[in-house]
C-alpha cells in the first residue's frame, strides 16, 4: 500500500483576517497544516445544504488557499457572473467533449504536472445536497490518471471545523483505497446528517448479477 502524505506539508498560505473573523463570530475554525505537493485533488465531505458553500468560501479565504472546482463553460459566457465564476476559482469544461469532463480534467491536472504550475482542484465527490448511495468517481478517476495526491477535507458541523490533514495517494485497489478514504472522514457530520452520502462507490456494492446484466 502507498503511505499517506503526513503533515508538516511543505506548501503553506496566509489567509484573509476578515474571513477568520467572520468564522470565529459563527463558531468555526479550521484545522489546516498546508498542502504537500503544487497539484491535487480535494474532495470536500459531506455536502448536504447550500450553507455548504457559503462555509466553505469563507474557509477557503480564511486559509488563503488558491482551489479551482470544474464547471459548464457556458456558464462563463454569462456576463458579469462568468467573470465572477472564474474569480471564485473555476475552470470551465465543455460536457459534451469526446474526452469527456474527467478526461479534460484529468489532461489539465497533468500537464500541470509536467510544468510543476500550481494546481487544486476541489470538488463535492456526492455531486449534490441530497442523498445519494455513494460518492461519484469521477475524482478518483482524476487522481489516479494524474497521479496526484487526495486531500481530504471533513467538514463537519457537529464540531463546527474543517479538517484537511489528510492526503492519500491512490493505488488503483478502489476498494481499499475507499476505506482509507472512509476512516478519515466516517466522524464528519453535515448539517442534514441523514442527506449525507456513504463513503463509497456505489458500483463497488453492486450485486453480481447487475453487473452481468450490463455487459450483456
Amino acid at each position: 500500500m502507498t503511505p499517506d502524505l503526513q503533515p508538516p506539508h511543505p506548501l503553506q498560505f496566509r489567509g484573509s483576517s476578515c474571513a477568520r473573523l467572520a468564522l470565529r463570530w459563527m463558531g468555526w475554525q479550521a484545522d489546516f497544516d498546508g498542502l504537500p505537493t503544487p497539484q491535487g485533488v480535494v474532495v470536500v465531505y459531506p455536502h448536504t445544504s447550500n450553507w455548504d458553500f457559503v462555509v466553505g468560501l469563507l474557509l477557503k479565504w480564511s486559509l488563503g488557499v488558491p482551489l479551482q472546482f470544474w464547471a459548464k463553460d457556458s456558464l462563463f459566457r454569462i456576463p458579469l457572473f462568468g467573470r465572477w465564476l472564474a474569480w471564485l476559482g473555476g475552470v470551465p469544461v465543455n460536457r459534451k467533449s469526446s474526452h469527456g469532463v474527467v478526461g479534460q480534467m484529468a489532461r489539465l491536472m497533468a500537464e500541470k504536472k509536467q510544468k510543476n504550475e500550481y494546481f487544486w482542484l476541489a470538488l463535492s465527490p456526492e455531486g449534490t445536497r441530497g442523498y445519494t448511495p455513494g460518492w461519484r468517481s469521477g475524482f478518483y478517476r482524476v487522481a489516479l490518471e494524474a497521479g496526484v495526491p487526495v486531500g481530504l477535507a471533513g467538514l463537519d458541523y457537529a464540531r463546527k471545523k474543517l479538517v484537511l490533514r489528510h492526503f492519500v495517494q491512490l493505488t488503483g485497489d478502489e476498494p481499499a483505497d475507499m476505506t482509507r478514504i472512509a476512516d478519515a472522514l466516517g466522524d464528519c457530520q453535515g448539517l442534514r446528517p441523514n442527506k449525507a452520502a456513504p463513503v463509497r462507490l456505489p458500483h463497488l456494492h453492486r450485486p453480481a448479477t447487475d453487473t452481468m446484466l450490463e455487459q450483456r
